[in-house]
């Protein structure tokens, strides 16, 4: 029986998610099973009920869903709408095309916005589609905060004035699975009525989580939508989870991981955590731009602050050299989604990461170059380098001797 050799140090797991698991988080997932219906669990689903309000900036509820994001996906869709509803959604990348097809099974008529996947949602285009609408047959605009696929972040206090110019009811629904915890999300703020998330990006979770934030506006739908649920209706959740329980048996382990992921969050501090990932964003992208490579966003406006997507020269498969990264420095790259395949790799920096997490990463990437025969200017990683010493949060200068 042949056995890889032991690889020395640890793996740099650099994809957009799912991200490395802090020791805390581990650690407090060890504990014994709880019995889910006895009083100490109660205690434990109210303090999780409670805390992850705070993450999502709003004051209303939040359902926690044993499941993948997609789950809160199909919940978002099946709580408020009705078969042969149109909803308007923006393809921005992958992500966003797996949610329309998923509409599409549901029964629901898409209203698509076509994108070159190199930019975010484009309000102006959603408020266009919304103004065209006089009869409201719009009843939702979906829209993914955090492209995974192509590093482009949705400005989502746009979209939110866009569907107020237009005086539109029609309800919000965001995709925060990779935005949560690394990107500025305001539930309330923004007038979201369903903002889904999941728990293994940004939280710093395993996966099996999912978070669905609703509105008041949100749950008034969910009284009329007529497509079918069952595991994923919120009135049986929502009932039960006022007394801090749930309606079927819950991710009990991961419960014990989300509340002390709440408080590792908190103990940094949520404002600090969202400029923590946008300042090893914008190294990420300096070494990138050091190394002559192009951005697949193209907008700065729309730059994501939880993954960086790099487009590979012409006739440099992205894939082989993602093989090449792994083989020889033990790291794992995102690869490239749909019509990106094979043209393009992701660097990922959310979750429980630092400067030296990031430098050790793009040193890989440089590197990598080199051995795949990448066409690319020496200088990303130094370049990076010099953003973050600039940037340090306490720089001291020692007189010389």
């Amino acid at each position: 029986m042949s056995h890889e050799p032991r690889r020395a140090g640890r793996h740099f797991l650099q994809i957009p998610g799912p991200t490395p698991v802090p020791e805390r988080i581990l650690a407090a997932m060890s504990r014994q099973i709880l019995d889910h219906r006895g009083l100490e669990f109660q205690r434990l689903g109210k303090r999780v009920l409670a805390g992850i309000k705070s993450l999502f900036k709003t004051q209303g509820q939040v359902i926690i869903f044993p499941s993948s994001g997609t789950g809160a996906w199909e919940a978002g869709l099946t709580n408020t709408l009705s078969p042969g509803d149109k909803v308007l959604m923006c393809e921005t990348g992958q992500f966003a095309v797996l949610w329309e097809g998923m509409a599409s099974k549901l029964g629901l008529e898409t209203d698509v916005i076509p994108t070159d996947w190199r930019i975010g949602a484009d309000a102006a285009l959603i408020e266009q589609r919304l103004r065209e609408d006089k009869a409201h047959k719009i009843k939702a605009v979906c829209v993914v905060h955090n492209e995974t696929s192509t590093g482009c972040r949705t400005r989502i206090d746009e979209v939110r004035k866009a569907m107020d110019a237009a005086k539109h009811p029609a309800l919000l629904m965001v995709d925060t699975i990779s935005g949560i915890a690394a990107a500025d999300l305001r539930h309330d703020e923004w007038g979201i009525d369903v903002t889904v998330a999941g728990s293994q990006k940004g939280m710093m979770l395993p996966p099996g989580l999912a978070f669905t934030a609703i509105s008041a506006k949100a749950i008034e739908a969910s009284k009329t939508a007529k497509l079918k649920k069952s595991y994923f209706a919120w009135d049986d959740m929502l009932s039960m989870n006022a007394t801090g329980f749930f309606p079927y048996t819950p991710a009990t382990g991961l419960l014990y991981g989300l509340a002390e992921a709440i408080d590792m969050i908190n103990e940094e501090g949520l404002e600090n955590v969202l400029a923590r990932h946008e300042r090893l964003a914008e190294a990420t992208r300096r070494a990138v731009v050091g190394w002559g490579l192009e951005l697949q966003c193209r907008d700065s406006k729309y730059y994501s602050p939880a993954v960086t997507t790099v487009v590979m020269p012409e006739g440099h498969n992205a894939d082989a050299y993602r093989k090449i990264v792994l083989d020889n420095f033990n790291m794992s790259l995102g690869t490239g989604l749909n019509k990106i395949a094979g043209k393009a790799f992701r660097i990922g920096h959310l979750g429980d990461t630092n400067e030296l997490t990031i430098m050790g990463a793009l040193t890989g990437v440089e590197m990598g170059f080199d051995l795949a025969g990448v066409p690319h200017k020496k200088g990303g990683v130094a370049a990076a380098m010099s953003y973050l010493a600039e940037t340090a949060a306490n720089p001291v200068k020692l007189a010389a001797e």
